[in-house]
């Protein structure tokens, strides 16, 4: 590139030194040449292409975190659910409440709803056994997130 760029300048020069024309002309001419650079419409394209891709590339990344988020409050939910089954399992009855669990050694701590960033869970209290007369709660029968949002498959949080 540089050899026909250099060609090209030697070539103009002769030739404008053999025709007779003025160091303005020569000047003219070398403003008008592609010698280096760009012009405006190359860079606006340029530059428009690199929005597109961007755009493209912050949307697959927004979705990619929100799915991320969506998967942990599933394995959430899960292991919760889990726990109190086996605690209903073994005990007879529902956990009063998640610290229940904890206190129980059934989970460690309680998770965190990853959608609200927060330890606080919808509860789904047990039915009331009718042959039972004692005043105590039921327990808990599910958890479920406190979150109103809708996921990406168009389900509510609240449902899962």
């Amino acid at each position: 590139m540089r050899i026909v760029r250099a060609a090209r300048r030697i070539l103009s020069s002769s030739m404008a030194r053999g025709s007779g024309r003025s160091p303005a002309r020569r000047a003219s001419r070398s403003l008008l040449s592609r010698d280096g650079g760009w012009t405006l419409i190359e860079m606006l394209v340029v530059l428009s292409l690199i929005m597109i891709l961007s755009s493209l590339a912050l949307t697959t990344y927004r979705n990619s975190i929100l799915t991320a988020k969506e998967a942990a409050l599933r394995s959430n939910l899960f292991q919760v659910r889990d726990a109190i089954d086996q605690y209903y399992a073994d005990k007879g009855k529902y956990p009063e409440s998640l610290d229940t669990l904890v206190s129980e050694h059934y989970i460690r701590t309680v998770p965190k709803d990853p959608i609200t960033n927060t330890t606080s869970w919808q509860t789904v209290p047990a039915e009331r056994d009718a042959s039972s007369t004692s005043s105590a709660s039921p327990g808990i029968y599910d958890i479920k997130s406190e979150s109103a949002d809708t996921a990406l498959d168009g389900s509510s949080y609240q449902e899962w």
